[in-house]
């Protein structure tokens, strides 16, 4: 990853930086076509495979809303690979030679680039007293924290919660539609990767690179997030996926309680801080596999 790139010459950092930039670009024009087949396929009503004079087997397909099953499961599958190959590979190196104190440093400036991002989105919710913790959190962490690399503002009381547009889209009334699997970025939905959008678009670091030409700083923070997230819940996802009798349906299963968790800021009556299994969030910041606004310690935990 990037951040951990210590040598090398100018000339094969530029070309790295170039060929990031172009790989980048050309994982959003992937989703966008992916995303804009699924809004097309949501017109359909059932699956050619599902008898429409069985109540029960049409029950069954609209609770699972998964149409494009079959095309996800085959991305579902590639990213588990780019998981086993890379991902994990790195993760696990990062985690051996690079000190906790260190890692912790990196996880909390990770977590404080995000929080405009999340003041934004606080706001839009109308969740002011939400929108004012965000705030100062940011200031203090900045400040006292030096540019975020220490989280003091959870030992003086005030926590971290996480926000996007998907979820202030969800909050307004917006249902999710169907379950999709982007490629790198995992489980989502329409509505989710609409929100993703906006985020990218309204984020300060974004706007930064993209008005100074260093579309690279994007790319960077966006592979440190993805060695941050895994590194942090090794253990974790590797369980899941040696117990579960079918990943793809576990993972699809997660995703929906916990954005549904979010959306309703942990008062959702059935609440077991269940893994977010979505790479999307790395588009904005990466998270821990734990619901930001409940305290489970068997997974990793928000700093």
């Amino acid at each position: 990853m990037a951040f951990l790139n210590f040598g090398g010459s100018l000339r094969d950092k530029e070309q790295t930086v170039v060929k990031s930039v172009r790989a980048a670009r050309l994982g959003l024009k992937v989703c966008a076509l992916i995303v804009a087949g699924s809004l097309m396929a949501g017109c359909a009503s059932t699956s050619t495979n599902q008898d429409p004079q069985d109540p029960d087997a049409v029950a069954e397909y609209e609770q699972v809303n998964d149409p494009l099953e079959p095309m996800n499961r085959v991305f579902f599958e590639f990213n588990r690979g780019l998981d086993t190959l890379l991902l994990r590979p790195v993760a696990s190196l990062y985690r051996g030679f690079i000190p906790p104190p260190i890692q912790d440093i990196v996880h909390n400036f990770l977590n404080n680039l995000k929080s405009p991002v999340i003041l934004l989105n606080d706001l839009l919710q109308g969740e002011m007293a939400r929108a004012g913790q965000t705030l100062t959190r940011f200031a203090i962490n900045s400040t006292i924290g030096i540019l975020g690399m220490g989280d003091p503002a959870t030992d003086m009381g005030y926590a971290r919660h996480t926000e996007d547009f998907g979820q202030t889209l969800g909050s307004w009334g917006m249902g999710e539609g169907m379950y999709i699997v982007l490629p790198i970025f995992g489980p989502s939905n329409p509505r989710d990767a609409v929100g993703k959008v906006v985020d990218v678009l309204t984020d300060p670091v974004w706007q930064y690179a993209k008005n100074t030409d260093k579309e690279y700083i994007p790319n960077q923070r966006f592979g440190a997030e993805l060695v941050d997230f895994r590194a942090r819940n090794m253990e974790e996802i590797d369980d899941l996926e040696k117990t579960s009798l079918d990943y793809y349906a576990a993972v699809r299963s997660l995703y929906r309680q916990v954005r549904h968790d979010e959306i309703r800021n942990g008062l959702s009556p059935a609440n077991h801080g269940l893994p977010a299994m979505s790479l999307m969030d790395s588009m904005d910041g990466m998270d821990d596999m734990t619901d930001p606004d409940i305290t489970n310690e068997s997974l990793a935990t928000k700093k």
